[in-house]
């Protein structure tokens, strides 16, 4: 691998990450009107990787398995490993209980109006949510670094979905950990460092890429990663979107997503 590109891939990954600290900060200044405008991100990020990882991701993986495994059994080997990544996000899934989980965002928006001897619920949510945010971050910190190597605008619109979409995690950990302790700091601290697990996913894009720099190693890797963003868009941006606000609003943004992705990528090629 280049030093160069390793770099910026790795520094992409990294900033995707800490935008759950964007969340934490915006979370002290939290206003019920924002609403809307939250809902219409998670809906925008959602189309964005939907888009991405159907349109571009796949077909480019299938072309690099093409270079290894020919056209009969490539297709084949696509498919597998794209649900080979949607599986590993299930897992993890299936091993965080649901009420820790980030993709069962609360209405951290609410918390505010909750009792003072909820304090101690409130710490335990936003101490859970951290370490859950933590592990579902490997793989889309994998996922950014290993596209960015592939293909770098197909890198660089993966960064962006995933900073939007860290944005509402962070939120989810700062809120309730702010209003048990009342210490600004301590709730954006704590948020900035569950997002820094992004870049365990770009060291383990190093190690893998350093073994075995074949074609075949990205093409299976790369549809794992639209296996990973799909199940992101549909079992947490989706739901969320509509939770923070309206059916209709959430869709329009998922179409201004694919819209703004398919005319950047064109306007890329």
């Amino acid at each position: 691998m280049e030093l160069g590109p390793t770099i910026v891939a790795f520094s992409l990954t990294l900033l995707a990450g800490l935008s759950t600290g964007i969340g934490s900060l915006l979370s002290m200044f939290q206003k019920q009107d924002s609403r809307r405008f939250l809902s219409l991100s998670l809906g925008f990020s959602a189309g964005v990787m939907i888009y991405l990882s159907f349109m571009e991701i796949l077909p480019e993986a299938l072309s690099y398995l093409e270079n290894s495994y020919g056209l009969v059994k490539a297709p084949i080997y696509n498919l597998i490993a794209f649900f080979g990544g949607v599986l590993v996000v299930a897992l993890i899934d299936r091993f965080v209980p649901s009420k820790d989980n980030p993709h069962e965002i609360p209405d951290v928006l609410d918390l505010a109006t909750r009792e003072k001897n909820e304090k101690a619920l409130l710490l335990k949510t936003g101490i859970l949510s951290a370490i859950a945010i933590t592990i579902h971050n490997i793989p889309e910190g994998l996922a950014t670094f290993i596209s960015y190597m592939a293909d770098p605008k197909v890198g660089i619109s993966i960064a962006i979905a995933i900073a939007i979409h860290n944005i509402p995690e962070g939120i989810a950990v700062a809120v309730p950990i702010y209003f048990a302790t009342g210490n600004r700091k301590k709730s954006i601290l704590i948020s900035f460092l569950s997002g820094l697990s992004e870049s365990v996913g770009a060291v383990l894009g190093i190690i893998l890429l350093s073994a075995s720099n074949t074609f075949a190693m990205l093409g299976f890797i790369l549809a794992a990663t639209a296996g990973v963003m799909i199940y992101i868009s549909f079992d947490e941006l989706l739901p969320a979107a509509q939770r923070y606000g309206e059916h209709h609003l959430a869709i329009y943004g998922v179409f201004s997503g694919m819209a703004v992705m398919g005319i950047s990528l064109i306007l890329l090629a």
